[in-house]
């Protein structure tokens, strides 16, 4: 089946924006509300369905970050995790010269992770760390896809924002008891923190339907407003890293995927309890093609589950997703089960909103 055009736009805030964590919170029994940036795609799939006014299904791609430089639009992916500073990390048997070669390891579990010295690391370590980015400008990711190289250059911050594109801005809530000026003793006083995009930075989506812009809607807690901009530019930077990634994949090579999206790898553990894992289940390590792993903490993301016919909702037992950034190593490309015409209606619905989102790499020695 043909896959469905994406449209890509940008989301500029209004004002502050706010998005809660998976957290519980209640005002009285826990006096910060913490938050998560960027938001997860349900999010951003329950806005677009209140701007639309209908209960439509939505394919969506991202959110990412777009920053104008000089009036150019240019789409920034989370940096991938698989590189100490501007070191890439190589799996021990892809590389017998590594010196941790030498060590004892478990087989059963990810391949430990090494770099290769150079004659001026020592030179290196006397010099200033410069500030490197967290987000990287389309060009750079582009080269990631061709050569499975950054140089040292690309990880230097150009841009402001390229580190972190937003601040944070705590903002407090009272409840003054009736008749005096004091807080109430009981559910008087909680903080939420606030997010404020720096000058020149957007979120990018890609939706698979196109909707007439420039236009607002409402965004996250308390209703902030966001204005949507079709920016086609993006279209053609998304497109070039797809057909990218797609030959990369189709080489059968050892290769090197790149998480750019939250990854939910969810599954029945026994038919009893649902658990998720860094990696996808359908990967195997050592009878399978997985070598190795590189993720950081888990993202909890905590939905709802819509009762079509009462139009009610109730919270959703949590997930827990690998970062955006994620890496692994494969002696081949080997596709996601949310991917194939068997998957299961759940995965496929991730799938839709924008998580697992993967860009293939074929490793160079």
């Amino acid at each position: 089946m043909e896959a469905k055009r994406i449209y890509w736009y940008t989301i500029t805030p209004l004002d502050v924006l706010m998005f809660r964590d998976a957290k519980p919170f209640t005002p009285g029994e826990r006096a910060w509300a913490g938050s998560v940036f960027p938001p997860h795609g349900h999010t951003i799939a329950g806005g677009l369905r209140g701007l639309l006014g209908q209960k439509t299904e939505l394919n969506l791609k991202g959110p990412f970050f777009c920053y104008y430089e000089n009036e150019t639009p240019k789409i920034y992916l989370p940096r991938p995790l698989n590189f100490v500073g501007e070191k890439i990390l190589i799996p021990l048997p892809w590389n017998k010269e590594l010196a941790l070669n030498q060590a004892m390891w478990d087989e059963n579990k990810p391949a430990p992770l090494g770099t290769i010295k150079t004659n001026k690391e020592d030179e290196d370590d006397e010099e200033e760390t410069p500030k490197l980015r967290r987000y990287l400008p389309y060009s750079v990711v582009k080269e990631y896809l061709t050569k499975s190289s950054i140089g040292k250059e690309d990880w230097k911050v150009k841009n402001p924002g390229e580190d972190k594109p937003w601040k944070i801005e705590t903002r407090s809530h009272n409840s003054i008891e009736e008749g005096t000026k004091k807080v109430k003793d009981a559910d008087g006083y909680f903080v939420e923190n606030c997010i404020r995009m720096l000058p020149g930075w957007s979120l990018a989506l890609g939706v698979d339907q196109e909707i007439t812009t420039p236009v607002t809607f409402r965004l996250g807690g308390e209703g902030h407003r966001v204005i949507l901009n079709r920016v086609s530019s993006l279209d053609e930077q998304w497109n070039d890293l797809v057909e990218l990634s797609s030959e990369n994949f189709k080489a059968k090579e050892k290769a090197i995927a790149y998480l750019v999206t939250p990854g939910i790898f969810e599954r029945l553990d026994g038919g009893k309890q649902a658990k998720c894992k860094p990696w996808p289940w359908e990967w195997k390590i050592k009878e399978g093609n997985l070598v190795s792993v590189v993720s950081d903490r888990a993202v909890p993301l905590s939905c709802r589950i819509r009762d079509a016919q009462k139009s009610t909702s109730i919270p959703a037992p949590q997930v827990f997703a690998a970062p955006p950034g994620s890496v692994y190593y494969l002696e081949k490309p080997q596709e996601l089960f949310q991917n194939s015409a068997g998957a299961s209606e759940k995965s496929q619905r991730w799938q839709q909103l924008g998580y697992g989102e993967l860009l293939w790499i074929k490793y160079h020695d």
